[in-house]
């Protein structure tokens, strides 16, 4: 887009042996010229170092602008919050589920997210794999992780999850990589998933514990000859019917009424890994 805006008249160089590193940038060769789009590192420029610090202290993310390996531009990034992730990871929080932010960014506009969010526990400057070995990590505390991200970088650490979210807007190695993808890109649809996975594991509960406890006092009978064959057998259609109608009360469920608004503003970032 600036490029664009920069060169209104004439069509935009093409870009050629372009590849991208996760958890760092891009390059590619554009007019003759190495054009290399990262992560700020090393020794830089009064001007860029300058523009460097201003960048984070606004809790923005920076970007480096590399011309055949010297540093030519700076470009500070920074977007509002989905005004949902507000709501989201409040309602998460009340479901009892611990969040935790993972991301590349680096540590002043990782933190800024966070506070806006209310997340106690965050990660900055998270590479694909240490974003993998935090997962592992949490996993080895005895935590049961769920992963919820959109892009490449999180590809590994959707994988290595117990489970794995994919955003319905993402990259197809993310959508690949994960167990659950939420079609519509609605990140409060999380909260209705998790209240439906603990409806549904309630019922199943209920049927296993009713079916054991049917058979455990009807089964003894019906050796000895203290019940009747005719009344087993309709007791056991009537524990069918019971068992049945208890998983249909999950027809009735329903998702939240209506998504909150939330409100806008702060630092941008996403709820969950980046």
């Amino acid at each position: 887009a600036h490029a664009r805006r920069t060169l209104p008249a004439g069509p935009l160089p093409d870009v050629t042996d372009f590849t991208a590193a996760p958890g760092h940038g891009v390059s590619g060769r554009a007019d003759g010229h190495t054009v290399e789009v990262g992560a700020p590192d090393g020794k830089l420029p009064r001007a860029l170092a300058k523009a460097l610090a201003e960048a984070e202290n606004a809790a923005h993310t920076p970007v480096l602008v590399k011309v055949d390996g010297r540093a030519k531009a700076l470009i500070a990034v920074g977007d509002l919050l989905r005004p949902d992730a507000y709501r989201t990871v409040d309602r998460l929080r009340r479901l009892g589920i611990r969040a935790v932010l993972a991301t590349g960014d680096r540590k002043a506009p990782a933190a800024a997210v966070a506070t806006a969010l209310r997340i106690d526990e965050v990660h900055a400057r998270c590479t694909p794999e240490g974003k993998a070995a935090l997962v592992r990590e949490l996993k080895e505390e005895g935590a049961r992780v769920a992963v919820v991200g959109d892009g490449v970088n999180d590809a590994a650490a959707l994988a290595a999850a117990d489970l794995g979210i994919a955003m319905g807007g993402g990259t197809d190695v993310a959508i690949g990589a994960a167990d659950l993808t939420l079609v519509r890109g609605d990140i409060e649809a999380l909260v209705d998933a998790v209240r439906l996975a603990r409806c549904t594991l309630g019922t199943i509960r209920a049927n296993l514990a009713w079916a054991f406890g049917y058979n455990v006092v009807t089964v003894p009978l019906a050796m000895v000859g203290l019940l009747d064959p005719m009344v087993a057998a309709a007791a056991m259609s009537m524990s069918s019917v019971l068992v049945v109608a208890n998983s249909l009360r999950l027809r009735g469920w329903e998702p939240s009424p209506a998504r909150g608004r939330g409100h806008r503003g702060g630092p941008g970032g996403k709820a969950g890994v980046r």
